[in-house]
């Protein structure tokens, strides 16, 4: 179970775009540029040139007539309390941590499904992180839960002081609501944790000084008994100073039982290896490094390719059968099966699991869809959810005890909703949904397409008034990004409806190469030498 923080988006759209095509550049800089010292960023030159620029922007901006005016219609639409209490399911009901003015630091909450869906939760507090926070003198945040199934009432909390990477374990009852006495206790450092069993965890933390990557990050598992310290530990697993990092993963089925236990050995920023460490030695899967695990369900190990592999092509998402890989780990092929190929116009946002399904969260021409697949023997049957088209569709939470999924939609101009879905019947009901913050009516979206340098065709979705002519003469913000394979489908962003819609002007959204509207490749075209297309698209 995962606490995210809220996304708020800037409002110098422009700004964003040039420092992201800034960032994400690996270009060779000549040796005469006369900007050189803007390279050291942390340089006493360069951020007193930041400084003197970002107090020009300021001037100009607070100068003018029209700043107070858009100040404040902001910041009604940011301190807004018309909020959904984004949910997730544990313990047979749903969680929340809800913030706001009165609790910054949040309260984890928990109501059943039934009250929730009826809008009318009866939400029980089962952690007040501000009252945490003044007890112990600390600013805590709840980074993530990590909760035994199949009860989920044992939990392990990830408490960042500040917010940062570093967090303290600490063993918490959910239904009690008290931390254990004498429970489990990792002080504070870059470490994850994972349930082997009431008396056991997996913990990946620097215990010795030898233990760390080069950025800081460990890359040595161990598993924890209860009531022996961290340094008794037995090593599970040890990766090489030079890997990015290291994740463990213990899969189980549906009831809670232990199906296998996996260690991700991130060896580059997308290169991983993966092994089953639950036998008397670790033992690598023989996967391309480009394999990316993405849930367990009904025996299968589910991979998304991000590179074409022994017959499989690129993006395939494919099942790997546990059972015959245990029987021989290094010949997998024969014991893998084909879930999906997403088209030339499609790509894999993301995957989630339930009890018996694979949900798949896709974008089809950079609009979403939710693709669910069951397994038939050798095969898997397909079907889609009936959600809102020309949308962004976003799977919020998936349950591993059965085989319901919450959905948010937005677009361009229909704010935020939240749908409950049953992928088993395919039913979909409303559950809650946010009111309009801009008269969205006298508007219109459209899907363009635009030529880039080398004739390939760069899709962009424009917003502007429904009366309005493409002739030039609209002012228009221009918004793109490109970057880490991240797609940017259609949002609904309030404050630029508000602040510039509404006043006449047009909105682009252009999903430039180096993103990842179109899968893998559409990434990988724009990287490195080839970073140029990303601004030749723009």
């Amino acid at each position: 179970m995962f606490f995210w923080g809220f996304k708020m988006r800037s409002l110098s759209v422009a700004l964003s775009v040039s420092l992201c095509l800034a960032a994400c550049t690996a270009m060779t800089v000549a040796d005469d540029d006369p900007n050189l010292w803007l390279e050291d960023i942390h340089g006493e030159k360069a951020l007193s040139w930041v400084k003197s620029e970002n107090d020009k922007t300021l001037k100009r901006l607070t100068g003018d007539k029209r700043y107070e005016t858009y100040r404040r219609e902001a910041v009604k639409i940011f301190t807004a309390k018309d909020r959904i209490a984004i949910p997730s399911f544990r313990a047979g009901g749903i969680d929340n941590l809800w913030q706001d003015g009165s609790h910054p630091h949040g309260v984890w909450r928990h109501a059943s499904l039934t009250s929730y869906v009826a809008g009318k939760p009866g939400w029980q507090t089962v952690l007040d992180l501000d009252v945490l926070s003044k007890a112990e003198d600390k600013n805590w945040f709840l980074k993530r839960v990590v909760c035994l199934p199949p009860d989920d009432t044992l939990c392990l909390l990830w408490l960042s002081d500040g917010g940062g990477d570093a967090v303290e374990v600490r063993e918490f009852d959910a239904k009690s609501r008290h931390f254990v006495k004498d429970g489990f206790f990792l002080s504070r450092a870059k470490q994850s944790v994972d349930w082997v069993d009431r008396d056991n965890i997996l913990v990946s933390r620097i215990v010795r000084a030898d233990e760390g990557t080069e950025s800081g990050y460990p890359f040595v598992v161990r598993e924890l008994k209860r009531g022996h310290k961290i340094e008794e530990a037995r090593i599970v697993f040890k990766g090489e100073r030079k890997d990015t990092g290291i994740a463990s993963r213990v899969l189980r089925h549906a009831d809670g039982k232990i199906a296998a236990i996996l260690v991700d050995r991130r060896v580059g920023f997308f290169d991983v290896e993966t092994y089953l460490v639950d036998g008397p030695a670790p033992v690598r899967l023989n996967l391309p490094t480009f394999a990316s695990f993405e849930g367990f369900v009904d025996g299968q190990l589910i991979f998304n390719f991000q590179d074409k592999w022994e017959g499989f092509a690129q993006g395939a998402l494919v099942a790997l059968d546990l059972t015959e890989v245990r029987k021989s780990p290094q010949a997998p092929q024969s014991a893998m099966r084909l879930i999906m190929l997403p088209s030339a116009s499609q790509t894999i946002d993301a995957v989630e699991v339930t009890r018996e399904r694979v949900v798949v969260q896709m974008l089809d021409n950079v609009k979403g869809a939710i693709e669910v697949f069951r397994r038939d023997g050798s095969t898997w049957k397909r079907s889609r959810l009936s959600l809102p088209e020309n949308s962004a569709l976003n799977v919020r939470a998936a349950q591993s005890t059965g085989e319901m999924v919450f959905v948010s939609s937005e677009s361009f101009l229909e704010p935020t909703r939240l749908w409950l879905a049953n992928v088993s019947t395919r039913k979909v009901r409303l559950v809650a949904s946010l009111p309009p913050k801009f008269i969205a009516t006298r508007h219109r979206v459209e899907q363009l397409w635009a030529t880039s340098k080398d004739g390939t065709k760069i899709p962009y979705f424009l917003v502007m008034p429904k009366g309005g002519k493409r002739a030039g003469n609209t002012p228009t913000l221009l918004f793109g990004y490109g970057g880490f394979q991240l797609s940017k489908p259609p949002a609904y962003m309030p404050e630029m409806g508000k602040l510039w819609l509404e006043r006449g002007g047009a909105f682009v959204t252009a999903n430039i190469r180096g993103g990842g509207e179109f899968g893998p490749a559409w990434h990988k075209s724009a990287l490195r030498e080839n970073r140029q297309r990303a601004f030749d698209d723009f």
